[in-house]
């Protein structure tokens, strides 16, 4: 694996495309959180003016009792969408039928508007490193990416959604770049995208890619969900924490997208350090005000990665990485 690419840097677009309807229909549900355990009784006691909730599908496809209970009484009350990170698509493993089977029936369970997961794998051999591993991108890598989703596809009986995950190492074999990949993907299995922008914010600075030339080259038809999220930066690498704010530069980046999709429901990831469920909310209802607010001429030239670290700096990211907090969800 190599650990960083050079910013390649990238004039400011003077027009955007025009936005394109949606490939598979799903509605905007707005503005969400995820489902935590925290933040329970404050939903069940107080059913907050939240647009929709997001769910960890592991937490809940093999749980019952109490959580089981306030899944139902929220699914109730709010759209749910589910949102795994056990998939493993990029495994070379067989996929995990029983797995599919436990997914697609929390899926009718909880109504669930749509069904995610990562695109990476998270372990080979039947092991699990419950971490999301990023992929080679290159041609066979791509054709067998295609295949599972396909296959996963036919037994959900529904469209996958694939997000992009946050990455701190390449391998040094890819031979396309990870938009190139993850557009391909999509369009060659016929799977949606759930576009986190704070993710791509992490990985172009990470490897030193231009996060607007990703945002242009995604087919935003296919995308059906946002991601947005805070990190901890660590100045040579970021971690993708989801521990804090939303920071401008990922505001920026967003902003973007909103404009090149027309629009699309987008939650607010907080999985560490959780704050009050109001102070979560306020931060996901700030992804309204970025979205309806107008795109200046620049704006697209100006969001790129920070000034990054000499190489040899940086081949130390992944372990400096080690240890630290890893939720990229």
């Amino acid at each position: 694996m190599s650990s960083m690419r050079e910013p390649m840097p990238m004039p400011a677009p003077t027009s955007l495309p025009d936005p394109e309807p949606s490939r598979f229909g799903y509605p905007n549900l707005g503005y969400g959180i995820g489902l935590r355990t925290t933040h329970f009784a404050h939903i069940l006691e107080n059913r907050p003016p939240v647009d929709w909730f997001e769910i960890l599908s592991e937490n809940f496809m093999d749980t019952g009792g109490r959580p089981a209970h306030i899944l139902e009484q929220v699914a109730e009350r709010y759209p749910i969408v589910m949102h795994g990170v056990s998939m493993s698509i990029g495994s070379t493993d067989p996929l995990d039928r029983e797995y599919l089977r436990k997914l697609r029936a929390l899926a009718a369970r909880v109504k669930a508007v749509w069904v995610s997961d990562h695109l990476c794998w998270t372990g080979v051999l039947n092991r699990n490193t419950h971490d999301l591993l990023p992929m080679p991108y290159t041609e066979e890598g791509l054709r067998h990416v295609v295949r599972r989703v396909r296959r996963v596809q036919e037994i959900l009986e529904r469209p996958l959604v694939l997000e992009n995950p946050s990455s701190y190492v390449e391998f040094k074999g890819s031979t396309l770049t990870e938009w190139e990949f993850l557009r391909r993907v999509a369009e060659e299995a016929d799977c949606g995208l759930l576009l986190d922008v704070n993710n791509v914010y992490v990985s172009s600075y990470n490897h030193g890619f231009d996060p607007v030339e990703y945002l242009l080259a995604m087919p935003h038809e296919r995308v059906v969900q946002y991601h947005l999220a805070g990190h901890t930066n660590l100045g040579t690498h970021i971690i993708d924490t989801h521990s804090d704010h939303v920071v401008d530069e990922v505001w920026d980046l967003y902003r973007l997208a909103h404009k090149l999709s027309g629009g699309r429901a987008t939650l607010l990831e907080w999985d560490e350090a959780i704050p009050p469920f109001e102070v979560v909310h306020r931060e996901a209802l700030k992804a309204k005000d970025h979205a309806e607010a107008a795109l200046p001429p620049a704006a697209a030239g100006s969001v790129k990665a920070k000034a990054k670290k000499p190489a040899k700096e940086k081949a130390t990211a992944a372990a400096a990485a080690k240890g630290q907090p890893r939720v990229a969800v």
